[in-house]
């Protein structure tokens, strides 16, 4: 069996954000010589996700909207975990906990085996500081 274990380093320049990963992760898919296998990403961050969806503008602001709508940021003084420990990422917590913190794809061929318009996105809530997603490659 062979195996890869890598860390990608994302610091984003906005508190929240939506990055495509999939070029990334393709790339160590190729790199760890996996031809049928499965391949983890998943966000090291509590405030920070990994999930499948199409690569579409419109649908990444829709989604900013709706996890605001869900979760608003401010004001920061409504959220107990705010007030506790004298963060303001309360709504960071929460729309990661929607969003999820991994995926698994599974690999065939040494490629992602996606379905039509699938990319593997991470997903910032508390952005401007360094935040890592590990991806763990397993198989023959």
């Amino acid at each position: 069996m062979k195996s890869l274990t890598e860390h990608l380093t994302f610091e984003t320049p906005t508190r929240v954000a939506f990055v495509n990963i999939t070029p990334q992760v393709e790339s160590l898919v190729t790199k760890s010589g996996v031809q049928e296998g499965l391949c983890l990403v998943n966000a090291m961050h509590i405030t920070a996700s990994v999930y499948i969806n199409d690569n579409e503008d419109g649908l990444l602001g829709d989604y900013e909207k709706w996890l605001e709508g869900l979760a608003p940021h401010g004001p920061v003084e409504r959220y107990a975990h705010n007030s506790g420990t004298g963060e303001d990422n309360t709504d960071a917590h929460m729309k990661r906990q929607v969003m999820g913190r991994e995926v698994v794809v599974a690999i065939t061929g040494n490629k992602l085996d996606f379905g039509p318009w699938e990319q593997i996105f991470y997903g910032e809530f508390d952005g401007r500081r360094k935040k890592r997603v590990l991806v763990k490659i397993i198989g023959e």
